[in-house]
């Protein structure tokens, strides 16, 4: 199950991938040591392109309110489990570069409880944030970019 789970996500993806012509295989042992991460590692992209990067992250703790005017956000959860929190008003919105934006917190946002095989989209604007984590959560970051 879990490697068709790889792959659905991996075609999910597949319309900012056609635009690229180029064949990438990623090495199950490098997508386990992204995923492995650090405290909160995200170990740098396993690929990167002009139209998409996909990452492994491991998170231990609660991050940033983030708004990507022009990334969509695809996660697979690897393992763990997380409260997520999408959509309403950021908190304290600062740009931190040009088209990301990072705040303290959400006001009326859907709340998502994540677990191991859950697949959540984030399209691009709409502000989301892990709000707890418990103890820890790794998943695969597929970002298409518009």
């Amino acid at each position: 199950m879990k490697p068709l789970c790889m792959t659905s996500i991996l075609l999910i993806a597949g319309a900012a991938m056609a635009q690229s012509r180029a064949v990438t295989h990623i090495d199950s042992e490098k997508v386990a040591a992204a995923l492995a991460g650090g405290s909160r590692g995200i170990v740098g992209p396993l690929v990167a392109t002009k139209d998409y990067t996909i990452s492994g992250v491991k998170r231990t703790s609660p991050g940033e309110v983030e708004i990507h005017d022009h990334e969509t956000d695809i996660f697979y959860v690897t393992a763990g489990e997380a409260t997520f929190v999408t959509g309403g008003t950021i908190v304290g919105a600062k740009q931190t570069a040009p088209g990301q934006t990072r705040g303290t917190d959400l006001r009326g946002g859907q709340s998502i409880s994540l677990k191991k095989g859950d697949v959540v989209t984030i399209p691009a604007g709409v502000p989301h944030w892990f709000k707890s984590v418990s103890p820890s959560i790794s998943y695969l970051t597929v970002k298409v970019i518009k």
